[in-house]
């Protein structure tokens, strides 16, 4: 059996869980996608949990390049807040345990979500998507533990757990970091400056900082004049952006399942990008093309954050976004001081003309093409209004 593998409590449970249940051989599979985790300790803490065998597979590059680069492209914040980092990770390691379950001949995959979270949505959809054949096992749903039970189960068959998992359910990738937990469900109460890692309070930030992003059809290439790999631009924002206070986001959030929760994220980097990006959009594209370039990013993000990335329209809307994406090139100057503040931008595409804008030595309409054009602007709203109030 295959065990998307991420270290945390409920998969490392379910190792030795499986193995008691079912009399399985476990193969635990963790996926990097960027994590700041020590893979080598996940490694090892598999094989003290029971695993048989065990694999490390590095999908960073494609993690970046292939669903983080299409969220950059497409603004994805579900419900204007959450950049998708989980949902984006879940269709990708899933297919990377498919690669290994056919390798080793497994009968089953099995993977560590609850019946509350939407993760089990996203990981089950690409599962039957790519192995229909396959069992698919959820520990988590059959063994009825809550979060302290499980815990203790831990702690009773001597299965080691970093401290965190004890507080805080954590789920991080290049993307995003994810927090939750007990602690922190009452969404009117604080969260304890201890559950953040990326980002530090924005009262304790010293100067500002400022970036110049290069885009080259839709992506991130440079900063500050730097070429750079899409992999380590996100890192390196993650930290200099995070160390200068901004990427938090704390918000109630529509979940797939059927209700509301308080979902907490650290996000410099996919926040930062995201911004600066929309803004050269802004820059180069005309009305109608922004406009319907919003409605496909919302329906973009909605498809994957409810966890359709095998549904045909997701793919199909790829496409237009790349097409779209083609004239988005240039540089965005901002400046992150706790917030994030557009300084400039420029693009060999801008629609954007100082000749017709400025309004002294510029461009100016006769009076007689301004009243023509107000006259015929205004009749449709003109004639219903006078046949309604007659």
């Amino acid at each position: 059996m295959a065990l998307a593998y991420s270290g945390g409590l409920d998969t490392t449970v379910a190792i030795h869980w499986l193995k008691e249940r079912f009399d399985a051989e476990i193969i635990t599979v963790t996926v990097d996608v960027g994590q700041d985790d020590d893979l080598r300790d996940i490694e090892e803490r598999a094989y003290k949990a029971g695993a048989l065998k065990h694999y490390t597979i590095d999908a960073k590059r494609e993690f970046a390049e292939g669903p983080v680069a299409m969220a950059i492209m497409t603004n994805a914040l579900y419900e204007d807040k959450y950049p998708l980092g989980t949902a984006l990770a879940r269709p990708l390691i899933a297919e990377k345990v498919v690669e290994v379950a056919r390798k080793e001949g497994c009968d089953a995959i099995a993977h560590g979500s609850t019946s509350k979270g939407n993760d089990q949505v996203r990981f089950n959809e690409a599962l039957m998507a790519l192995a229909p054949d396959l069992m698919i096992i959820e520990p988590a749903k059959i063994w009825s533990m809550n979060r302290a039970e499980e815990i203790e189960y831990a702690r009773r068959h001597g299965i080691p757990i970093p401290n965190i998992h004890s507080r805080f359910s954590i789920d991080d990738n290049l993307w995003s970091r994810s927090i939750e937990g007990h602690e922190i469900d009452d969404p009117n109460i604080e969260v304890p400056e201890d559950a953040f890692k990326w980002t530090v309070p924005s009262e304790k930030v010293n100067g500002s900082l400022i970036l110049e992003i290069e885009f080259r059809e839709g992506l991130p290439v440079a900063v500050n004049g730097e070429k750079i790999d899409l992999v380590s631009l996100i890192s390196l924002l993650n930290k200099v952006v995070g160390a200068h206070g901004f990427g938090r986001i704390d918000h109630i959030e529509n979940r797939v399942v059927g209700f509301k929760s308080r979902e907490v994220y650290e996000a410099p980097a996919a926040l930062t990008l995201i911004e600066a990006h929309r803004d050269l959009e802004k820059l180069v594209y005309t009305p109608l093309e922004y406009r319907f370039k919003k409605m496909i990013d919302q329906t973009w993000t909605d498809l994957v954050y409810s966890g359709l990335w095998h549904e045909p329209l997701r793919e199909e809307l790829d496409g237009l976004i790349r097409t779209m994406n083609r004239w988005v090139s240039g540089i965005v100057k901002v400046k992150i001081f706790g917030g994030l503040t557009i300084l400039g931008r420029e693009s060999p595409y801008t629609s954007y003309s100082k000749d017709l804008v400025d309004y002294v030595g510029g461009w100016y309409p006769s009076e007689e093409e301004a009243r023509g054009f107000i006259k015929m602007h205004v009749l449709h709203s003109l004639t219903a209004y006078r046949v309604r109030h007659r």
